[in-house]
């Protein structure tokens, strides 16, 4: 006997995030102990959480810092974590990224780098390059996230105005050996992308991060501009001999995590058609395309990647919820599916829930409510609406990310 429909799907979202638990996915890849220290730095929504699993697993000395979201901390006794702004960088998160700059001075060739990276490690890590300062930095990313900019294209620029994204952090800690234990939440799992890729040589150039400012319309404060003209903004590139003994390691993936949850709808008796986690594209416009699919009946279709979401209204919501909106509205003349989308992290943008579900009934269920679900999402209001169907999934933190989850059940 198949079980309810709305607790089905939350068991999904929460298989996917067990996979990805830094508990389990850092142990294993936990280099050996140096001859000389070992400095434990990080920064994103899972390093605090990945730091107490190295403490845990760690016997030898160590010291390090790491930077997480408010709300994401863990316990630790010889790693300090900080809790700073997300997805727009805050004071304390920049002085954080300043300490941790200053511990990886002097270090020498017998000296280990464990580099704990994760989702979110591009706001957390706010250290401006020299000449421009935190309010740029806010400026940028506040643009950014209006914009529906995708996220490589998004941390390209990150990359080319920061003092420690884009490889200039290993670049920083040479001749260490540097060690990145890595929690993939992009498409694809590029490390030079997760978290703006600190420790990984930067393919991309400062003449891309100039395109990307034309070609999404961004109006960044002038020093911004100006930096982006100047050599200095260039970041290390493939060959670089500072990068030399630097190592990525990925530890967690979206596929890895989609991979779990198939696995369990398929004990469930269920069909599954998965379509990878790279998928990407304004939110509402993945929504059209995944209500159209033709699917057999039980089945569950599941999906990664992340959507993004243009600003045009004044609603709260992030782009799960507004994916939801969008494919309730859909789904409407089919009827007879019900659909999770989550963030990975438990945090749906900038609000307190990590998404949302919707059923056969959510549109009737609104109108007897005189919720306008059209008007909603020309607000940008997907979470105003489905708060007021008590339809919001809320898990709080859950100190990893593999970005987005969503399920869809017929």
């Amino acid at each position: 006997m198949r079980p309810d429909h709305r607790l089905f799907l939350r068991s999904l979202l929460d298989a996917a995030i067990a996979a990805a638990d830094p508990a389990h996915c850092v142990p294993p890849f936990l280099p050996s102990p140096p001859a000389g220290r070992t400095i434990v730095i990080g920064a994103g929504k899972a390093s605090a959480a990945m730091a107490a699993a190295v403490e845990r697993n760690w016997k030898a000395q160590l010291t390090g810092l790491v930077i997480t979201r408010y709300g994401h901390a863990v316990p630790c006794e010889r790693i300090e974590v900080v809790e700073a702004s997300h997805p727009v960088p805050d004071e304390r998160g920049r002085l954080a990224a300043g300490r941790i700059a200053a511990m990886l001075n002097g270090l020498t060739a017998e000296d280990l780098v464990l580099c704990l990276l994760s989702g979110g490690g591009s706001a957390l890590l706010a250290a401006p390059a020299e000449g421009l300062t935190l309010e740029d930095e806010q400026e940028l990313n506040r643009q950014l996230l209006a914009s529906a900019v995708p996220i490589g294209e998004m941390n390209c620029l990150r990359k080319h105005v920061s003092m420690l994204k884009g490889g200039r952090l290993a670049a920083l800690a040479h001749p260490a050996r540097v060690i990145a234990l890595i929690i993939s939440d992009v498409p694809g799992d590029d490390p030079a992308v997760i978290a703006s890729g600190p420790t990984v040589a930067d393919p991309t150039t400062s003449e891309q991060a100039r395109l990307i400012v034309h070609k999404y319309g961004l109006r960044l404060p002038p020093r911004i501009l100006q930096f982006l003209s100047s050599p200095a903004a260039e970041t290390p590139k493939p060959g670089d001999p500072r990068l030399s003994r630097a190592e990525a390691r990925i530890i967690a993936t979206p596929s890895r995590s989609l991979a779990a949850a198939s696995d369990l709808a398929k004990r469930a008796g269920y069909s599954v058609v998965d379509l990878g986690d790279r998928v990407e594209g304004e939110a509402r416009d993945v929504a059209a395309l995944h209500a159209g699919m033709a699917v057999a009946p039980s089945t569950v279709v599941i999906s990664g990647g992340e959507t993004t979401v243009k600003l045009t209204g004044s609603g709260r919501g992030g782009r799960n919820c507004e994916y939801l909106l969008a494919l309730a509205i859909a789904l409407e003349p089919r009827g007879g599916r019900f659909a999770i989308a989550c963030d990975t992290d438990g945090i749906d943008g900038s609000e307190d829930n990590a998404g949302a579900i919707i059923t056969p009934d959510t549109l009737s269920r609104a109108g007897a409510q005189g919720l306008d679900a059209m008007a909603h999402l020309a607000d940008n209001d997907s979470y105003g609406f489905f708060a007021r169907l008590g339809d919001l999934v809320v898990t709080g933190p859950t100190r990893t990310n593999v970005n987005d989850f969503r399920a869809i059940l017929m």
